[in-house]
């Protein structure tokens, strides 16, 4: 059974591509963004599998 751990990342919007593949290149896959505590940010959140 595959055993995950999870992030939240704050996303600026005007740099949602850069921080999401930076992400992406440290193993982690996206599983949902919303809104975060103003307009301008997002949250996404993260998971990978444990080693």
């Amino acid at each position: 059974m595959v055993k995950w751990e999870y992030a939240t990342v704050p996303l600026l919007v005007h740099a949602t591509k850069q921080i999401l593949d930076q992400w992406g290149e440290d193993g982690w896959e996206l599983v949902q963004v919303v809104p975060g505590p103003n307009e301008t940010n997002l949250v996404a959140y993260l998971k990978r599998p444990r080693d």
